[in-house]
This record gives C-alpha cells, structure tokens and sequence, in this order.
C-alpha cells in the first residue's frame, strides 16, 4: 500500500468517523475530536463545493453534535439514515429489534465490560472493555437473529452490531454519487474497520481512492496509519487546494 495522493477539486471526499476522524475510546460517547477538526472539515468542504459527507456507523444526530455547528451530508447507520446535500434526510423504517435488545441487555447485565448501544435501526453489543467476551457477543448475537432474513450481524472493531441486512456503506457512496454536488466527481474514502471494505470496494473501480486507517488487511490501495496521519493529509490537502493556481511563466518574445 501507498500514501494517498492529495486530493484535486474534482474529488468528493467520503469519511469514516471512528477510527479515521477521531481515534477510538474506551466507549463510543468518550471520543474527542481535536479543536481543529471542524473547521479543517469545512474548509475542505467548502474547496470541494460541498462534495464532503462522513459515512459512518453512528447516528447522524450523534455526528452533529460531534461536529457542531456543521451539518455535513452524511450516511449514518452504515447508510440506513442519509442526509443528502440539500439536508433531505432519507431514513429506512426500523425494524422490531426489541429481542435483540432483550438479549444484548441480558448479556450486559450478566457481563461485566458489555455497552449496549441501542440505534435508530440497529443494535451494537461493545466489546472493547471486555474482549475476551468476544466469543459469547458474536454467538449470542447471531443466535437471536436465526431465521430472521430481514436482519444481519455485522462484526466491527470490538462490537457486533444487528442491523437491516442489505445495508452498508458502498451502497450509501453510491446514492451520493448519483446526486450533486458529488456525481461526476472522483470518489475518496477514507476508513479503518472492516465495515468500511464495502465503500473501498466501489470507490476504487471508479478510478477513486481507497485509504485504510491502520494496521489490517484491507481493498484499499492507500493506507494511513492513525487519525492523526488522516488530520495532516486532510491539512496538507485543504493547504493544496486553497493555494493560487500557479502559471508558468511568459518565455521572452
């Protein structure tokens, strides 16, 4: 893998939160998101004419608050929610995931260490606090969610998630593209966990750029190693673009 090339006013930049904007924490409320980071992402947004979106496993209401005062488009819910560039939101209907929540509630009130995070439309059992629990979360999980097609366990960094099956974040890039100001444009993105495969997977064919954040096996051609590297390549990116057009110089006559 490489070092991602600066990007070019033709790019529509795709981010992931976790992992990529902002490192990960002992619990999903506990990250920090460095001071410059917001008006680092709407200056680049800004460069880009608005072709910027975070996609992420997060609610959107929960980016904002993170992100305050920006409204960026965004794909949240691995793409269940999407707020496009106009701020329409389009939302899938949740479904009855009382029974997950049941029995992730269960096993957190057995196990110590366990964080249940209960989303629009899906369900995450954290980990982190407790990996060694990592064999009792994916089976327990899997379990309840046996003969139910409409729904589909997804592992990431320290959680199984149960969400609407057919869902994820390539499908949410792909909506974007298909509309202005993103359509036309060169896709990047940018993620660290192996829910973030499936958007590498659709930027690339198209002559885009795939970056993995971290260490791991991964589709993308690019990598970064931390959340930091990703702030200095989004610097060192927005420098680049806000910089005057040079012209070569006139020969004598």
């Amino acid at each position: 893998m490489q070092q991602p090339p600066r990007l070019t006013r033709d790019a529509a930049l795709f981010l992931d939160f976790d992992g990529t904007l902002v490192d990960l924490a002992e619990t999903p409320e506990a990250v920090q998101v460095p001071a410059a980071m917001v008006p680092l992402l709407g200056d680049l947004a800004e460069l880009l004419g608005g072709a910027l979106a975070v996609v992420s496993g997060r609610q959107i209401d929960v980016i904002d608050r993170f992100l305050a005062p920006l409204r960026l488009p965004a794909a949240g819910e691995h793409g269940v929610q999407r707020r496009d560039a106009g701020g329409e939101m389009l939302e899938q209907r949740p479904p009855d995931l009382l029974f997950v929540l049941h029995t992730a509630n269960e096993l957190a009130r057995v196990h110590e260490g366990l964080l249940v995070e209960r989303k629009h439309a899906a369900i995450a059992l954290h980990y982190r606090l407790a990996p060694q629990l990592e064999a009792v979360c994916r089976d327990a999980m899997q379990r309840v969610i046996e003969g139910q097609p409409q729904l589909e366990l997804m592992h990431g960094k320290f959680v199984f998630e149960v969400k609407p099956a057919g869902i994820n974040k390539g499908i949410a890039i792909d909506a974007f593209l298909k509309e202005p100001p993103f359509a036309g444009r060169v896709p990047v993105f940018a993620g660290d966990d192996t829910t973030d495969e499936s958007g590498f997977a659709i930027v690339q064919p198209r002559g885009g750029v795939g970056i993995k954040v971290g260490a791991g096996p991964s589709l993308a051609l690019h990598r970064l190693d931390s959340p930091r590297a990703v702030f200095e390549w989004l610097v060192a990116t927005r420098d680049l673009l806000a910089a005057p057009a040079t012209t070569s110089p006139r020969r004598p006559a």
